[in-house]
């Protein structure tokens, strides 16, 4: 199919939004997908205006309604007592509560203070941060659009990039000697520049599987890197996946996220965000995540026209996201004494790491060799001889311990769902059932 027959097949609309970002970085990005992404002006956008302009009787949008209020079961009410039935049943906008999404953003400079006078797009909501990654590379992953990112890291990635977009899945060696691997890491950043124009890389901190987040010095060399290739004229799409963002253990870890630096780093970066309450605020089942981004020289139609990109992604997914779970953590990001309890909690998932890294500081093995850990929820296992789905099966069969093969050199342990008292059995089990095979 020749380019005059695929234009033919993109909406208007979607060639109103490709016009309006043409020239961008996110333009040069976009995958087959992203260019034929729009969104429509049909039941969500008349009911938008209806919202603010019927007022007599709005016959727009499928809720029941009484005295303009959704009506909610008792059922579902006597739950949720201090919610009212807009902030538990009724609909949500499409990239979530505008209240919600506009106080992630004052967290998130807050967090990180290099954004405080820096221009990014204010936070998509989205139904957990899995679809962050999905709806990322909807836009901008296809079968000549590859994404990059370590080896080892979580399985999903490889579903999301593969299986649903199609595209080849590069990968660079996350340590070596001990140590994160910057020299793999430009060479693969490199090699991809040059091979396709372009880069897509995604940089998870703290690391799934294994737990690890670069130092300071660690985090400027990533930052230099990404700008080099910026400089030779690729385009660089660079997606954050902070998802346990702040649970840091270690002193010289660089506190901030990527994000922060890659901001406004160069005209040819698209600087991506993926966070949410998940994991760094204890709401795992929740599902709320935000879409956040930025490129140096981003007007604002073009934060617009790809923001509305990112929208036409959930509302042709999901529609929207859960009302109860974003008023919930509204109201809980606002409580007084929401960050004094998540301090506590973290400081228990300390005192979990600590007993981790003494144990493993003390016990040598030649079969399991621990990989760099110093944050997060989890630490990860070289194995060194014979096989970690071996060990993985006979742990659960003989020890009745669960633990993840994440490839058949890999294995992770989430010290995070350990009580501090079984840490140590759990772990003399792992050494011993590994170096008994």
């Amino acid at each position: 199919m020749n380019s005059d027959n695929i234009d033919i097949m993109i909406n208007e609309l979607a060639k109103e939004l490709n016009e309006t970002l043409k020239g961008s970085v996110a333009d040069a990005l976009m995958s087959k997908m992203g260019k034929r992404l729009y969104f429509p002006k049909g039941i969500i956008a008349q009911g938008g205006e209806a919202a603010k302009s019927a007022s007599f009787a709005n016959g727009t949008i499928g809720m029941a309604v009484s005295g303009g209020a959704p009506i909610e079961l008792e059922s579902y009410k006597k739950l949720m007592p201090t919610l009212n039935s807009r902030e538990t049943v009724a609909y949500a906008k499409t990239a979530g509560n505008p209240d919600l999404r506009q106080l992630w953003k004052e967290k998130i400079i807050e967090k990180n203070p290099s954004l405080k006078n820096k221009k990014f797009s204010l936070p998509i909501l989205v139904s957990g941060l899995t679809s962050v990654l999905s709806y990322v590379c909807d836009l901008f992953v296809d079968e000549d659009k590859p994404l990059l990112t370590a080896n080892p890291c979580w399985d999903n990635y490889e579903l999301i990039a593969c299986a649903r977009c199609n595209a080849d899945f590069h990968q660079f060696k996350c340590f070596e000697n001990g140590h994160f691997n910057l020299k793999d890491l430009e060479r693969a950043v490199k090699e991809d520049a040059e091979k396709y124009g372009s880069v897509r890389i995604l940089l998870n901190f703290p690391q799934n599987p294994s737990g690890y987040s670069p130092t300071k010095d660690e985090a400027a060399s990533i930052v230099k890197i990404i700008k080099s290739v910026a400089e030779s004229g690729a385009k660089v799409l660079i997606l954050s996946d902070d998802a346990y963002f702040g649970l840091n253990y270690e002193n010289d870890i660089e506190p901030q996220s990527l994000f922060a630096y890659m901001a406004d780093l160069h005209e040819n970066v698209l600087a991506i965000k993926a966070d949410g309450p998940t994991k760094e605020d204890f709401a795992w089942g929740f599902r709320t995540g935000f879409i956040t981004f930025a490129s140096k020289g981003f007007s604002d139609e073009q934060i617009n026209g790809l923001q509305t990109k990112f929208m036409s992604a959930i509302r042709s997914s999901v529609s929207c996201s859960s009302t109860p779970s974003q008023s919930i953590v509204l109201h809980a990001l606002k409580d007084e004494a929401h960050d004094r309890q998540k301090k506590e909690l973290r400081e228990m998932l300390k005192r979990r790491y600590d007993k981790v890294r003494a144990f493993v500081d003390s016990r040598k093995s030649d079969v399991l060799e621990p990989l760099p850990f110093n944050s997060g929820y989890f630490m990860s296992f070289n194995v060194k001889k014979g096989n970690a789905e071996d060990i993985r099966r006979k742990l659960l069969d003989e020890k009745g311990i669960g633990i993840i093969q994440i490839d058949a050199y890999t294995l992770r342990v989430a010290f995070s769902s350990i009580d501090e008292e079984k840490i140590e059995e759990v772990y003399e089990s792992i050494y011993n059932v590994a170096e008994a095979m």
